[in-house]
């Protein structure tokens, strides 16, 4: 099997090779003195990826020496991290404090070759005798002390005889090494404070530096995966299984880049300020970057895993731009979310020739997503449009509804305004249109034009909720504390209106309101009576957008204008006619076509490829996409047009699943095969065969009784569970849409 290589793949693969280790073990060693992040996510990714790439195992281990700043709610969160995101731990979760007498044993045995002693000097006087990175450092007149006198002085640390401070042990190996951290090392310190596993049973708690390195080793594990700050304490780690004549197989460490994302800190100790400084809610506060904060917000652990995958695994350090974490959700969401209406600020429309009331049928998914499903449209005289979208005088290029200008009730009819009503003060409170009998979505035989479509609820059936808008945390691209805070990162809806379906949403869902963005259900808030959604991303980065400083005038435009999203940008005749053709004829929705348009060679490739694959929004969806994406990069697209066809072909005839597809896509780039030739030295055939996937859930389900016997209980969130389950077992190959409907007959008939 072949993997992302990466610099810790190949070294793996080589140490394999080599014969170096049978078995690859690795471990996740956090402390438990906060809650995890993003960041934690990324050491997760690597550290259980590894061991499961190559068959092998990877321990959590919580590296508890500190018990000043750790609790039992850090070990759960991080515990609940680990399974939220996927991935299963060997064995029993262990702990650096499960080794403490063992540890203090090889301190024991490093006392008795001289290698560590007992120092009693300040922290201040241990400071100046360390000297500086261009003058040696100067040993303590404790380092003279017998053999004799260091294991009575360290048995007495270990009893509590002595206050905190008043001696360390420290590893005797050079104080002229060039290497600062190799200058006589702490191991131990003296702690007199009760341990949250431990009790007081030990008034001595080891350095991390000789923890962790001897914890890896009891444990078995191969490979020790650091970040880079952690580079410099190599040295010690493999000076300390090396002195202890520690028999092989040994751990090696390796170090990886951390994390960093801009407008962001992951400092646990400023998160900690954050949170005990209630500038946040919480840990789990959704604009912090927490695990429990992102999932509270509504972020999915597929875009969390793709987004680790993206950023992959470095040597340098360097930041990521928050917009890569924004992506990954939008293009996870964008293929699962079902699309809705909310209204915002909500503007009366009373329909004055409109009588009685009937649901319309709407999809919940636009024609370039893979999924079927349509939800009842209440529709009656009043209803509420946004207050944008209407203007009294509307500037130029606006294409809502105005006095003379009909707009589109999305998936019901045209309508007309006829009369403005505004209160005392000249606000307006209500609009008095007309509607058009036949201008019904699907069904318009009108003949009348309109520019675009508003989103709408019906005034007796919507329902109140409350919106929770977040802004990034900080306002500075690299913030350095409080003072950074961006003062805006909350704003609060207390009377957005949404259609009656998001009430009746599935368990864990996700929703798209039309226009304004992804919203998940508050797991914490979210109650019927005060139903609250937090808003996950927008549809789009506006942030940059609003640092641009705008210029002093415009420019004149002389092109006609094309609205996308709400915005106008102009566009040449020629694109105007690609983009009126797509829409109108072609079905795509404007985001894409707007994408395709506007770059001729695009344009031409689409064009080329349309007249081989009968398939225009698939096939747009992909020239949009991974096409665009291709020729960004690198200036130029290998394949051709024909190629791409023959890959939407298989999609359309679901010998691939849309998924798969972009992995084919990926290995067309790389080797200018076609397709069909992929997908068979690949087996990567859409599995949509009851006959085969019965089987398999079947066995997932005898190998769950727990969470079946929850799911009995009442907890069906967990159907989502054994779909998942399945699309494992089967390695994504199954057909979604199949899968979800046997699972729910399976679960139905339990």
């Amino acid at each position: 099997m072949e993997y992302k290589k990466d610099f810790l793949h190949a070294i793996v693969e080589e140490d394999l090779k080599s014969g170096k280790y049978q078995e690859i073990i690795t471990r996740f060693p956090p402390e438990p003195n906060g809650f995890p992040h993003i960041g934690h996510a990324k050491s997760i990714y690597i550290n259980f990826g590894l061991a499961r790439d190559y068959n092998g195992r990877c321990n959590l281990r919580m590296d508890d020496t500190n018990p000043t700043t750790e609790d039992t709610k850090y070990v759960e969160a991080l515990k609940d991290a680990v399974k939220w995101l996927g991935f299963e731990w060997d064995g029993d979760v262990r702990y650096t404090s499960n080794y403490f007498q063992k540890l203090y044993e090889y301190a024991l045995q490093l006392i008795k070759m001289g290698k560590a002693y007992v120092d009693s000097v300040s922290e201040e006087e241990m400071r100046e005798l360390r000297g500086t990175v261009t003058e040696a450092g100067k040993r303590s007149q404790y380092a003279n002390r017998s053999v004799e006198e260091n294991l009575d002085l360290f048995e007495r640390m270990k009893n509590g005889e002595f206050q905190d401070g008043k001696h360390v042990l420290r590893a005797k190996i050079d104080m002229a090494a060039a290497n600062m951290k190799m200058r006589d090392p702490l191991l131990y310190r003296i702690k007199n404070v009760h341990h949250h596993r431990t009790g007081d049973t030990w008034c001595i708690y080891p350095m991390y530096d000789f923890a962790h390195c001897l914890s890896d080793y009891i444990e078995g594990v191969t490979h020790s995966i650091c970040t880079l700050e952690f580079e410099n304490n190599r040295d010690i780690y493999d000076w300390v299984i090396d002195t202890l004549g520690l028999e092989p197989p040994r751990p090696y460490q390796h170090e990886f880049a951390r994390l960093a994302i801009n407008y962001t800190v992951m400092s646990k100790r400023k998160l900690l300020e954050l949170v005990e400084g209630n500038h946040v809610s919480g840990w789990d506060d959704p604009r912090l970057p927490t695990i429990a904060g992102l999932r509270r917000r509504g972020y999915t652990r597929e875009s969390i895993l793709n987004f680790c995958e993206s950023v992959g695994v470095a040597k340098a350090n360097s930041v990521v731009d928050v917009a890569q974490l924004e992506f990954c959700i939008r293009d996870d969401l964008n293929k699962k979310a079902p699309r809705v209406m909310c209204v915002i600020d909500p503007l009366k429309v009373t329909i004055e020739n409109y009588e009685g009331s009937e649901e319309l049928e709407a999809s919940c998914y636009p024609a370039d997503v893979a999924k079927e499903d349509s939800r009842k449209l209440p529709f009656s005289k009043e209803i509420y449009i946004e207050r944008d979208d209407f203007e009294e005088n509307p500037p130029k290029g606006y294409f809502r509804l105005t006095p003379d200008q009909p707009v589109r009730l999305k998936h019901a009819y045209i309508i007309t305004c006829k009369e403005i009503i505004k209160d005392a003060n000249g606000k307006i409170i209500e609009i008095r249109a007309e509607y058009h009998p036949d201008s019904k979505s699907g069904q318009d035989t009108s003949g009348i034009k309109v520019k675009s479509a508003i989103q709408w609820v019906e005034a007796s059936s919507a329902k109140r909720v409350e919106l929770r808008l977040y802004e990034r945390l900080y306002k500075n691209e690299q913030p350095q504390g409080l003072e950074d805070l961006n003062p805006d990162s909350l704003h609060v809806i207390k009377n957005a209106l949404i259609e009656p379906a998001v009430i009746e949403q599935k368990p864990d869902e996700r929703f798209q309101f039309e226009r304004q963005g992804y919203f998940y259900a508050d797991p914490i808030d979210y109650t019927d009576a005060n139903p609250v959604f937090n808003k996950i991303v927008s549809l789009k980065d506006s942030w940059k957008k609003k640092e641009q400083k705008q210029p002093a005038s415009k420019p004149k435009q002389k092109v006609k204008p094309v609205q996308v999203d709400g915005e106008v940008a102009p566009m040449s005749q020629e694109e105007q006619a690609l983009f009126d053709r797509y829409t109108s004829k072609l079905g795509l929705n404007s985001e894409v076509a707007n994408t395709i348009a506007r770059d001729a060679d695009l344009a031409s490739f689409y064009s080329e490829a349309l007249a081989v694959a009968n398939s225009p929004i698939t096939l747009a969806n992909i020239v949009a996409n991974e096409v665009a994406r291709e020729l960004k990069e690198q200036g130029a697209i290998k394949l051709s047009a024909k190629q791409v066809a023959q890959l939407v072909a298989m999609i359309d005839d679901a010998t691939i699943s849309s998924k798969i597809a972009k992995e084919v896509f990926e290995q067309m780039v790389k080797t200018a095969k076609d397709p069909k030739q992929i997908v068979e030295e690949q087996g990567l055939v859409q599995i949509s065969d009851p006959a085969v996937i019965e089987p398999i859930i079947d066995e997932v389900i005898a190998k769950n009784p727990d969470n079946i016997a929850k799911y009995k209980a009442g907890n069906t969130k967990l159907s989502g569970f054994f779909v998942g389950q399945v699309l494992k077992a089967t390695g994504g190959k199954a057909n979604p849409k199949i899968v979800n409907k046997l699972v729910a007959e399976k679960l139905k008939s339990i």
